[in-house]
This record gives structure tokens, C-alpha cells and sequence, in this order.
């Protein structure tokens, strides 16, 4: 078997992911099975197709503490009410205030409706 080193790591919201395996599937022309079962998930999930442009203006907020990996999984879940988010965030070790929390979501309501 190979040996296989990690290069680096770095979160990735299912949208990007999503691109990520067309682009392999491109190149090696078929995904292997758990690749196949992942975008299958995927096409039924994923539907937003600006998520970069959230991401790009959620970190615009300049929220303290928000991290990228706090960001992709926001874009991920897509909270609609105040509630969602904080239910979406407190599995991380992060405090936001109600001000910061009402931006997140009004963004987020923002692109829902535009999709």
C-alpha cells in the first residue's frame, strides 16, 4: 500500500466539495465507491451555488473569534432563525454576541432567497 503523507488540511464547506469531486472525476474519469456514495449525497444536498460569495462577505463582518471552520459550517447548514445558529454553533467553543448572530442569519436568509 502507499504510503500516504497529508500535505496540509483546511475546511471546506459541501459546495466546494461538490466542485472538488467533479473535478476528480474529470481526471480519473470514474470516483471509487465512497466518493460515488459522497456525491450522490451531495446532488441531493447541495444546491447553493455562491457559496463563496457568502463565505467572502461573512468573513467581511470581521467577527471576532469566527474562524474559517466556523464560517464553512454555517454555509453548510444555512440557519435561517437565530436559534439555528446557535444551535448550528455550540459544539464549538465560541461566544458571539446577539449582534453579530442577527448578521449571520440575515445573510444567510439573504441567500435563500435569492436561490
Amino acid at each position: 500500500m502507499a504510503d500516504v503523507q497529508i500535505v496540509s488540511e483546511a475546511p471546506i464547506d459541501i459546495y466546494n466539495l461538490k466542485k472538488e469531486l467533479e473535478r476528480i472525476k474529470k481526471r480519473d474519469s470514474e470516483l471509487n465507491f465512497r466518493a460515488s456514495r459522497t456525491e450522490d449525497y451531495l446532488n441531493q444536498v447541495a444546491s447553493l451555488e455562491n457559496s463563496n460569495e457568502l463565505f467572502d462577505k461573512i468573513v467581511k463582518l470581521n467577527i471576532p473569534r469566527l474562524k474559517e471552520q466556523h464560517i464553512h459550517k454555517i454555509i453548510d447548514i444555512m440557519p435561517t432563525t437565530i436559534n439555528d445558529l446557535k444551535v448550528v454553533l455550540q459544539g464549538y467553543t465560541l461566544t458571539l454576541n446577539n449582534d453579530s448572530i442577527k448578521k449571520i442569519v440575515e445573510l444567510t436568509n439573504e441567500f435563500l432567497e435569492k436561490k
